[in-house]
C-alpha cells in the first residue's frame, strides 16, 4: 500500500474518533443521530435532508459549546492538524 494512503487512512479515522467521541459526550448530538434509525424507512427518507441539516448544526454547536470550555486545547488541535497537513503535502 502506498504511504499516503495509509496517512490519508489515519487521518480519516482520526476525524472518526473525534466525531465518534463528541456523539458519546453530547446528548442532544446522539439524539440527533439516532432519531432517523428509530422510524420506518419511508418516514426516515422523506425527512433525510432536514434530519441532516439538523445534524449538522447540533454537531456545530456542539464542537462550538466544547470548544469553548477548552480553547488552550482547540488551539493546540487546530495547530497540529494544520502541522500534519502540510507534512502531508509534501
Amino acid at each position: 500500500m502506498p504511504r499516503g494512503f495509509v496517512e490519508a487512512m489515519m487521518s480519516v479515522g482520526a476525524v472518526a474518533l473525534l466525531l465518534l467521541a463528541l456523539v458519546a459526550i453530547d446528548p442532544r448530538l446522539r439524539e440527533q443521530i439516532s432519531e432517523p434509525f428509530g422510524s420506518r424507512p419511508s418516514i426516515a427518507l422523506a425527512g433525510a435532508g432536514s434530519r441532516v441539516r439538523d445534524a449538522v448544526n447540533a454537531l456545530g454547536k456542539a464542537a462550538r459549546d466544547k470548544s469553548l470550555a477548552n480553547a488552550p486545547l482547540l488551539i493546540f488541535t487546530l495547530s497540529a492538524t494544520v502541522l500534519v497537513f502540510f507534512m502531508l503535502r509534501t
